[in-house]
């Protein structure tokens, strides 16, 4: 039973460990943070082994919710720096001068930012992130749609505001 374990789980790893890497790796911009947090949402996944009904999903998710983990750290070291830095002049924010997608994507609500990043950034179809969220799948759709709306308003604001 071990074995068979061990092997299902060896499997797993090797079908689907490059592709969720890559994946962080497109969301968090740094090769060796994305493939910690990849191998971290393995770890995870192999501590309740036996009570995950799809891996594939478990792996993303995790690894989604490590992601925003890792870009709330950022942001937590960015705004410390920028208190330890700043000068008595006042300076517009470095979010409000670059438009950057990853910026917008994890300024969303949960609720818009999960779906967008399983849909979008993993190639999940709509049944699968469904599944994922336990959503119903027009819920989704209309996650997906006023996901890419903020994110539109928000892009052409930033760039309608840029010199």
């Amino acid at each position: 039973m071990k074995r068979s374990r061990e092997k299902a789980a060896s499997e797993l790893f090797a079908a689907l460990y490059p592709r969720l890497a890559g994946w962080c790796r497109r969301l968090v911009d740094d090769d060796e943070t994305a493939h910690e947090i990849a191998s971290e949402a393995f770890t995870r996944l192999w501590a309740r082994w036996t009570s995950v009904a799809e891996p594939r999903g478990f792996l993303y998710v995790t690894a989604a919710n490590l992601v925003r983990d890792h870009w709330r750290k950022l942001e937590r070291e960015r705004r410390a720096m920028h208190r330890v830095t700043s000068e008595a002049a006042v300076r517009p924010h470095p979010e409000q001068a670059d438009p950057s997608v990853r910026l917008l994507v994890q300024s969303l609500p949960e609720r818009l930012r999960v779906p967008l990043l399983l849909h979008y950034y993993a190639d999940m179809p709509i049944r699968e992130v469904s599944v994922l969220t336990g959503r119903k799948e027009g819920t989704v759709k209309a996650d997906l749609h006023a996901a890419r709306e903020l994110l539109r308003v928000h892009l052409r604001r930033s760039l309608d505001h840029t010199p």
